[in-house]
Parts: structure tokens; C-alpha cells; sequence
């Protein structure tokens, strides 16, 4: 048996056999009518009748073998035939070119084509079915499992350490290039526009009112220091003799001034630090304010310092050993709360319509500016594909697919051919017996 014999599909195999079998008993059936003739010619005006349907179906079985065969090779071999009919033989084979580009237009048409993406995603709710996807726990725990797999192996296959030199030479050349002054801007402004400040230093003159009162010992060397280094130590010591606590009296106005602060929001010094927060925003926004240069220069300072870049390098190398080990762990606790937040995640995104929309028109506006892009890389990838495929490999798969209702066509044919050769008999006979 051949290649081509052994890759035949069984479905095939049965529909070339019962075409095979219907054309030989057309063929059969025609040669006994004909000597069935001449033993009974009595008979003979039914015979003819029957006669002409096996004939007509022996035609149409042949005539449809013959159009089915040229589609995929030339029935007639070596043998001399008219240019005209061999050029309609092997019609497949012959235009696998234009097969080629056709299926590839087909496909940018009906498949790849900017319009037709767009108009399919809009009639899809992508980022939903995503959030569901995602809030099952089955399918968060089994992304889960594929980082919690994957991520180490990463980690042993490229080293730790040429994680943390990548790291730390594409961090330090993004922030040498960066001005960080307006990343500083928009911080304060994203910082003062939310309140942020206020709660921050509600925090702070809390944990320092309560500080100041549990430990009055502490406060009392910390003002003692304070003195000390302004100079007015002495001064302070000296009006003690006289019956003047300047030290108290310091750490007391402290404090009032602090309660002060907590109870009153639109406290003065309130105001004065929101103020020079307003001032210093402004000042970092403008590249060539001084506080702007003295940031950069600083930034400038520490990128060029070896002592900061061995932490930064150190750093992501314990952090990636931390995360590895973590990971490898059957209760890893980075993977569980990975778990949750993935869930959370899918959870959000089915809750919030908004968030929905704002993902599908990304996510639409990616997959039509990649099928603008890519489409006809695609369509090209797909032709030369086609066009590098053997001719007879090619024919096989077609004829694998689609043989078995093409070869059902031949059974059509001598079933059908029969049936009109018995009509044209009958109207003959009548014809013949009117006449």
C-alpha cells in the first residue's frame, strides 16, 4: 500500500467503493438488457425502456467520475489528448497559487479585516467574560498554580543576579532620564487635590501628642538637647535658679500648640504647611525653578553613587530569593494572596460596568490596530504556506475532506442518470405508440 493509499480516511474508502459498486451494476444491468433482447425480443419495447435508463445511468456515473477525477488529477495518464481538454485536467494542482491568495483574501475579508473586528467585539462583552472567567476559583487557582510553577523556573533559569543587574540598569537609566521633579509635582498635587496631607499630619501630631505625653522623661532630654545645641542652655538652666521651668514651659506650649492643631482643622499652621506644599508643587512643576534643579541634581548624585547601586542590585536579588522560596512552598503565602486578589480582580470587573467599558474599547481598539497592522502578515504567512505544501499531499488532504461527498456525487449521477433514461424511454415508447 502507497502513502497516499495508507492516509485515505475510511469514510472515503466507503464512498468511492459504493460509487464503484452503483457504476458496475448500471454497466452490468445495460449488458443483460441487451442480451436479454434477443432471447425475448417480444419483449422488447420494455427492454429498450430499461435499455436506455442503464445506459443514461452508465453516462452519468462516467461523466461524473470523469469531473470529480479532474479535479485533483488527469484521468487520462500518458495518453495523447487534446491541449484543451488537458488543460481542464488537475484542476486543483494547476491553480494552487490562486487557491493560495484566494484563501488568504477570504480570511482578511471575512476574519481579519479592521471592520469585521471591531463590528464582532462590539457585539461582545470580552471584558466580562473575562471577570467571570476569572472569579471562578477553579480557574484563579489554576493561574495561580501556572505562576506559582512557572516563576521559579524562571528565576533558576535565568540566575537572580542577571535579574537584579537588568533590573537595576534599566531602573537607573528610566530615572536618570526621567525629570523627577514632575513625577514630584504630580505627587503633591494627587496628594493636596485628595486631602491626603491632612490625614497624614492628623496621624502625625497624634502619635506625637501621645508620644510627648508618655514619655515625659524623653521630652525633657530631647528639650535639653535642643537647648544645648541652640546655645540658650545656660540661659535656661540659669532662669531655673530663679524659679522659671524654661523646659516645661517649652514642652508645655508645645503641647498646646499641637492640641490646638488637632482641634482646630483650619488651623493657621494648618494653612502654612498646605501652603508651602501648594508653593513647593508649583515650584517642582517648573524644570527650571531652583527646587527643580536641586532635586535632579540630587537624583544625579545617588544614581552615580556605587554604595546605591549595589542596594538596589542586592535588593532585587533578596527580593527575587524571598519570592522564589515563598513560591516553592506548597503554602506559599504570595500564591494565596495572588489567588484572592485574582478573584478580586474578576469580582471588580463584573461589578463595575464602567471598568467593563473602558476594557473592551482597549481592548478593541488593540485587536483592530493589530488586525490593520498584521493582517496581511498573516494573509501572506497563510499563502506561502499553501503555496509550499507538495501538490499530492495537498490533494490527499483536500480530497480526505470533501472526497467522500464528491465520490456520493457519482452515485447521484448513475441513480439520476437512470431515472431520466427511464423517463425519456416511457415518453418514446408513447410517442412511438401514438404515432
Amino acid at each position: 500500500m502507497t502513502t497516499a493509499e495508507a492516509t485515505i480516511t475510511p469514510s472515503l474508502q466507503r464512498s468511492k467503493r459504493f460509487a464503484t459498486i452503483a457504476l458496475v451494476m448500471a454497466v452490468v444491468t445495460w449488458l443483460m438488457l441487451m442480451l436479454v433482447a434477443k432471447l425475448m425480443p417480444e419483449y422488447v419495447w420494455l427492454i429498450h425502456i430499461l435499455m436506455l435508463g442503464a445506459e443514461a445511468g452508465v453516462v452519468g456515473g462516467l461523466a461524473d467520475w470523469y469531473a470529480i477525477t479532474v479535479l485533483f488529477r488527469n484521468p487520462f495518464g500518458k495518453m495523447p489528448i487534446p491541449k484543451f481538454m488537458l488543460d481542464h485536467t488537475e484542476i486543483i494542482p494547476r491553480n494552487k497559487a490562486r487557491i493560495a491568495e484566494s484563501m488568504g483574501r477570504f480570511v482578511q475579508e471575512n476574519f481579519l479585516s479592521p471592520q469585521v473586528v471591531k463590528k464582532s467585539l462590539q457585539s461582545t462583552d470580552l471584558s466580562l467574560a473575562v471577570g467571570q472567567w476569572l472569579a471562578k476559583p477553579e480557574n484563579n487557582a489554576q493561574v495561580t498554580q501556572v505562576i506559582q510553577q512557572t516563576v521559579p523556573k524562571i528565576f533558576e533559569f535565568v540566575g537572580q543576579e542577571q535579574i537584579g543587574r537588568f533590573i537595576q540598569n534599566n531602573s537607573v537609566q528610566w530615572v536618570r532620564n526621567t525629570q523627577i521633579n514632575t513625577l514630584a509635582s504630580e505627587m503633591l498635587r494627587a496628594i493636596l487635590e485628595n486631602d491626603f496631607h491632612q490625614d497624614v499630619l492628623q496621624r502625625g501630631l497624634d502619635l506625637a501628642h501621645e508620644w510627648v505625653m508618655s514619655h515625659p522623661e524623653e521630652t525633657r532630654q530631647l528639650t535639653r538637647t535642643l537647648f544645648k545645641e541652640l546655645g540658650v542652655w545656660k540661659l535656661a538652666k540659669g532662669a531655673s535658679w530663679i524659679g522659671i521651668d524654661v523646659q516645661q514651659r517649652t514642652i508645655d506650649s508645645l503641647v498646646e500648640r499641637v492640641e490646638s492643631m488637632l482641634a482646630d482643622p483650619q488651623h493657621p499652621w494648618r494653612q502654612k504647611i498646605e501652603d508651602m506644599g501648594h508653593q513647593l508643587m508649583l515650584e517642582l512643576a517648573d524644570d527650571e525653578s531652583s527646587a527643580s534643579h536641586r532635586l535632579n541634581s540630587t537624583k544625579d548624585a545617588l544614581l552615580d553613587s556605587p554604595q546605591v547601586l549595589n542596594f538596589i542590585s542586592g535588593a532585587v536579588v533578596i527580593l527575587c530569593d524571598a519570592i522564589e522560596a515563598d513560591l516553592r512552598k506548597p503554602d506559599s503565602g504570595i500564591a494565596q494572596n495572588l489567588r484572592v486578589a485574582i478573584q478580586q480582580v474578576g469580582e471588580n470587573i463584573i461589578s463595575n460596568p464602567a471598568v467593563r467599558q473602558l476594557l473592551n474599547d482597549r481592548m478593541s481598539g488593540i485587536a483592530v490596530n493589530l488586525s490593520d497592522q498584521y493582517s496581511e502578515k498573516v494573509i501572506r504567512f497563510i499563502s506561502e504556506r499553501i503555496h509550499e505544501w507538495d501538490s499530492r499531499e495537498m490533494i490527499d488532504k483536500i480530497e480526505n475532506e470533501v472526497g467522500g461527498d464528491l465520490h456520493m456525487i457519482r452515485v447521484n449521477g448513475v441513480v439520476v442518470g437512470a431515472f431520466i433514461g427511464l423517463v425519456l424511454g416511457i415518453i418514446r415508447a408513447l410517442v412511438d405508440l401514438v404515432l
